[in-house]
């Protein structure tokens, strides 16, 4: 991966829905040979797809919240994410170093929403306990780190 390409992830994680000519005039190259970039990059997974921004407000998703999972001592890991991945509510997962197993950030319409996913969760075979945290507002998310291409 060289400049050119690290250039073009900038370009196209400012804005995804840019034209192979439209990123070829930033980068100094023909738009076929930006199509073929993009393309090798997709194809080794540096791309790995382009997503709307939108707004959760406006779709009925108002509250957002932050809940750590804490696995029980003896719990199948598998099992756990398996019963977390199929939680449409779950939007995001991370494993995590310390006293939590898990991070989710969820997305809900209302503070009831929220407390019945939390019981489902403390009902999945495997975790011991929660600790959720409800964002107030969002100052910004998805932000793409600057300068990858300097």
């Amino acid at each position: 991966m060289d400049s050119i390409d690290l250039r073009l992830i900038d370009l196209l994680r400012e804005n995804a829905r840019s034209s192979y000519a439209e990123l070829a005039r930033k980068v100094g190259l023909s738009a076929p040979a930006v199509h073929e970039r993009v393309g090798k990059l997709e194809a080794a997974g540096t791309i790995r797809g382009y997503r709307a921004d939108v707004d959760h407000e406006a779709l009925g998703l108002g509250v957002t919240a932050l809940i750590g999972i804490i696995e029980d001592s003896g719990a199948d890991t598998d099992d756990v994410l398996a019963a977390v991945r199929a939680m449409p509510e779950v939007e995001s997962c991370y494993f995590m170093a310390g006293v939590e197993s898990y991070q989710l950030t969820v997305r809900v319409g209302t503070i009831a929403e929220l407390e019945q996913l939390i019981v489902r969760i403390n009902r999945t075979p495997g975790v011991a306990s929660t600790r959720t945290a409800i964002a107030l507002s969002t100052k910004w998310e998805n932000r793409p780190q600057p300068g990858l291409s300097s």
